[in-house]
């Protein structure tokens, strides 16, 4: 099987000539790599020199080093090129006028992992306003969807609910690759900015992140691994819990539970409702976090036939059993989350509150789905207009 090569190397490989002599900035972090673990500020400065002027890095910090959310990094100085490192995770989420001045084109080049509520996309987002707004051009430098571009799966966010976890109408699995969303934000939520997407080569929709052969360097500390970013389109729904996620243990969203948790009663609650994995019970304590250095009791997510496997679908079901078997213990997050001080943080994640309130009735995932699904299919055909690869 050909390895994929990302946009990174097909820009090193063919530099567009407009790019000679332009002043560039790049957006990026410690997983904007190519296939030998050359980062994309070496490859531009190579191919620049001091055009590169300087580097603009997103949630979690430039080397990926903050842990959780709200942690903010600060600018410094890229020790190794002396330009600024400007984040784009502190102050401000949107590149000022101050930090583009002086640039004539802003380089993108992030690893997403597939879900609405992961923020690199949106700082994306407001780096195509700020570009529109001050003049420069945007290249994104594409890589895979780590979890397929085949699939779609959950609501859509109703916009009323529009956060740093979620801008736009789109559902908890896009199915969409950084430069394929960048387009349809660029023209179906008119952002309008001079765009130019470098596609993959050797990518297709099927493929899973093993199966590109690229090295899996992880964009934010707590997915570690493909398998982590697999199940996270679902999992992410515990960080508006008080039910651990696992961050502070090897195997953050892969594991989750808390000390109130009744395994057997979980179990017989959704056994029969769940596809593609098996869910084995544990016991872990997390070093920090929720209940730090408490015991949890839990389950870790093995995941048996991926095809099967609907992410989402599979943790709502896990959630409604954690509402139905621990009324007493179990409680929603509060604020702030992501920058928001006043709603609900498990709303923001599923995309407006009409999803908690069925969950807290109840109501089957089956007749949930069924509400969601003329959305879901309005944007399946909307995503296809953006489609880069069969």
């Amino acid at each position: 099987m050909q390895i994929v090569k990302p946009g990174l190397e097909q820009l090193a490989a063919a530099p567009p000539p407009y790019l000679k002599n332009k002043r560039i900035g790049l957006l990026c972090n410690a997983a904007s790599v190519d296939n030998k673990l050359i980062h994309a500020r070496e490859h531009l400065f190579k191919l620049f020199n001091r055009n590169l002027k300087a580097i603009f890095s997103p949630q979690h910090g430039f080397y990926a080093e903050k842990q959780d959310n709200m942690i903010e990094s600060s600018d410094r100085l890229d020790p190794w090129l002396n330009i600024p490192i400007y984040s784009l995770y502190s102050a401000t989420r949107a590149p000022s006028q101050k930090m583009l001045a002086g640039l004539d084109v802003l380089v993108i080049d992030l690893q997403d992992v597939g879900t609405r509520v992961y923020t690199f996309m949106y700082t994306m987002s407001y780096c195509l306003e700020a570009a529109k707004k001050y003049g420069l051009k945007v290249i994104v430098l594409d890589r895979p969807n780590p979890i397929g571009g085949v699939v779609v799966e959950g609501n859509c966010l109703n916009p009323r609910w529009s956060s740093f976890v979620g801008r736009y109408p789109i559902p908890m699995r896009h199915g969409l690759t950084m430069g394929e969303l960048a387009l349809l934000f660029n023209e179906a939520y008119c952002i309008g900015c001079d765009l130019e997407v470098i596609p993959m080569s050797g990518w297709n929709r099927q493929m899973l992140f093993p199966q590109t052969r690229m090295p899996w360097i992880p964009p934010s500390p707590n997915l570690p691994t493909p398998v982590s970013v697999q199940v996270y389109p679902g999992q992410v729904i515990w960080e508006g819990t008080n039910v651990s996620e696992a961050r502070g243990t090897t195997q953050p969203f892969e594991i989750f539970g808390a000390p109130f948790f009744n395994q057997q009663a979980i179990l017989e609650f959704i056994t029969t409702d769940i596809t593609g994995v098996i869910l084995r019970p544990v016991e872990f304590e997390p070093t920090s976090n929720k209940w730090a250095r408490t015991l949890c009791r839990g389950f870790q997510i093995h995941i048996t036939h991926s095809e099967n496997y609907a992410p989402y679908r599979t943790s709502l079901l896990l959630l409604q059993a954690v509402l139905k078997c621990h009324k007493s213990d179990f409680k929603w997050k509060a604020p702030p989350y992501e920058y928001e001080y006043h709603r609900n943080p498990i709303d923001l994640i599923l995309g407006g509150q009409w999803v908690r309130e069925s969950l807290e009735n109840m109501t089957p995932i089956d007749a949930m789905e069924q509400i969601w699904n003329s959305d879901l299919m309005a944007f399946d055909q909307l995503r296809k207009k953006y489609f880069l690869y069969s």
